[in-house]
């Protein structure tokens, strides 16, 4: 999760429990009384909130800089998807919201005040880099030090969090009073952009960097390859820092020009998103009996705004706010109901029935009969990793990669792992090649998932379950792996087909094997595995003795033979 490191005593302050001095009349003196949080009720406040509170620094030793001792800090740890509580703002709101102190913002877009909105025009040739943009204004913004470096910091986080190193989304801001549009995000040679660097050539205290950035109107522009998280960004980030600009929490709008890609509107969406939740399902999820008001004052605390559905007794109506981009599900809104009402507050019963009406998939329990069976019969189960090398899934089976066929990393980091493997039998091999120095013969087996490119889906890719199991011994080992072909096939439920039976027109469901030409195995040594089911044919596999430039290749001493079938034509 993300550590927030916020400044002690301004967060105390932002929650009214700071330290507050006053005059004694009667003793001619002045009193300090303290009215800060202790570490062990700060941290009971954060678990009430469900976050954490990882370290106090002021029980620790800080470094002093410029003769000037680092101000106590609070580190924070938030869930990974609250990506309004990234920095002292968010937080500092929240849990003033969550203990009552303030009502949730209302946000609000404001027309300019010229009239005119800044515009942002798109050209077409940015759709093979970051297609989508969106925008804001903060007009009349005041900076310090502190508000300033905050604003820096969540663009930071949210870069490193929700943009994935700005692979995502990348945020740009602007001092709009230095600047004229209307402006045009183009995709230009990197020879024809010029800029002029931040720092300017010169190095500057912290003083001249705050004059130097101190800006009243701050344009902000936000590039991104998802358009999702385009709108997440951007109204993350100006939601926090409305609360800065000379009408609180308001925010000017940018018009979007992208004809293109339909992709032309005007940003940002302040708007609550509208949603129900179900009475029922949250009390029954919390074990309580709550009414519907409160459940809306318990939403309340967690800045949601909630009434009772006007149509229906068993649902509220809720406006979940922007900076709520975790809320997908009604589950979610449960979940904030518990936090308000208090976990340990929970009425705590052991179950009356199963919670769970979960079933294995039907894939998942054929492979469990098939490695029940195999090991059964004696032989044992290993798990390689999926990934693998380009040589080991082809080259050293003696493969030729047609380029259609493999998942390939973009950027692996090692040369073991460069592509998804499109067979078991690498990982089975190597697993022997590692465990050379056991006694003869190694049976191993593995039933497990392959990938192979599939562009007609929506990820370009799929997986299919195989079965595959590898004989390395004295003798090359052909009919123990034949035989236990015919076992799977038998606990299958699909008999061995001979010549007689089946005749060309025949119906009869089974399998039968046919001699194969395959280059990983010894000429003349392998067959394909086939199987007809419901009248329909198809080759599910093969098997055979390993070619020996296959055994060169992984370092074996003794001959081996192997064996692969495709288990989903079963289901």
């Amino acid at each position: 999760m993300p550590t927030i490191t916020v400044d002690k005593a301004a967060l105390f302050r932002e929650l009214g429990r700071e330290s507050v001095s006053w005059e004694s009349h009667l003793l001619c003196d002045r009193i300090i009384t303290d009215f800060r949080y202790t570490t062990e009720q700060f941290d009971e406040l954060c678990f009430d909130f469900g976050i954490e509170l990882d370290e106090d620094t002021s029980n620790s030793e800080r470094p002093i800089t410029n003769g000037k001792q680092e101000p106590a800090q609070l580190k924070i740890e938030v869930p990974a998807n609250r990506y309004d509580m990234l920095c002292f703002e968010g937080i500092s709101r929240a849990l003033n919201v969550f203990l009552g102190r303030s009502k949730s913002p209302d946000y609000r877009i404001i027309a300019p005040p010229d009239g005119e909105v800044q515009v942002i025009t798109v050209h077409k040739e940015t759709s093979q880099i970051r297609p989508y943009v969106s925008g804001a204004v903060l007009r009349n913004i005041k900076f310090d030090q502190d508000r300033y470096d905050s604003f820096i910091a969540l663009q930071d986080k949210l870069h490193q969090n929700l943009a994935r190193q700005r692979t995502l989304v990348s945020i740009g801001t602007h001092d709009l009073d230095t600047i004229k549009g209307p402006f045009t995000y183009e995709a230009l040679p990197p020879e024809q952009i010029n800029f002029v660097p931040l720092n300017q050539g010169r190095q500057m205290n912290g003083k001249e960097l705050m004059q130097f950035y101190e800006t009243r109107n701050v344009f902000i522009e936000i590039t991104a390859t998802d358009k999702t998280k385009v709108e997440v960004v951007n109204n993350i980030l100006v939601c926090m820092f409305s609360q800065y600009t000379e009408e609180p929490f308001t925010v000017e709008p940018v018009k979007i020009v992208s004809p293109h890609n339909g992709g032309s509107r005007q940003a940002p969406d302040l708007a609550p998103r509208e949603t129900q939740a179900d009475i029922p399902y949250i009390n029954d999820c919390c074990g309580l009996d709550l009414s519907a008001e409160e459940i809306c004052r318990l939403l309340t605390r967690m800045s949601f705004q909630a009434t009772p559905s006007k149509t229906s007794r068993d649902l509220i109506d809720v406006q979940v706010p922007p900076t709520r981009a975790d809320v997908l599900h009604q589950c979610d809104i449960m979940e904030d109901v518990a936090v308000s009402y208090g976990f340990n507050k929970l009425p705590k019963t052991f179950p009356g029935r199963s919670g769970t009406i979960a079933q294995p998939l039907m894939i998942n329990k054929l492979g469990d009969i098939v490695r029940l069976e195999t090991a059964m019969a004696g032989w044992s189960e290993v798990m390689p990793l999926i990934l693998c090398s380009h040589d080991e899934n082809f080259a050293w089976l003696n493969r030729k990669d047609d380029g259609k066929t493999a998942v390939k990393l973009a950027n692996p980091k090692t040369a073991e792992y460069q592509v998804v493997r499109t067979s078991l039998l690498p990982g089975l091999l190597k697993t022997i090649r590692e465990n050379k120095h056991h006694s003869v013969p190694i049976k191993v087996f593995e039933v497990s998932d392959v990938a192979f490119k599939d562009l007609s889906l929506e990820r370009k890719s799929r997986n299919e379950r195989h079965f595959a199991a590898a004989w390395c011994g004295k003798t090359s080992g052909f009919e123990v792996v034949h035989g236990l072909l015919d076992r799977v096939m038998l606990m299958l439920k699909s008999a061995f087909i001979t010549h007689e039976e089946g005749l060309e027109g025949s119906s009869v469901d089974g399998y039968w094997i046919e001699e194969a030409d395959d280059p990983t195995f010894f000429p003349g040594h392998a067959a394909t595995v086939h199987v007809r089911l419901n009248g329909k044919s198809s080759v599910i596999g093969i098997f055979g003795i390993l070619h020996p430039t296959v055994l060169q290749n992984f370092e074996f001493r003794y001959p081996a033979s192997a064996l692969e079938i495709n288990l989903e034509v079963f289901l």
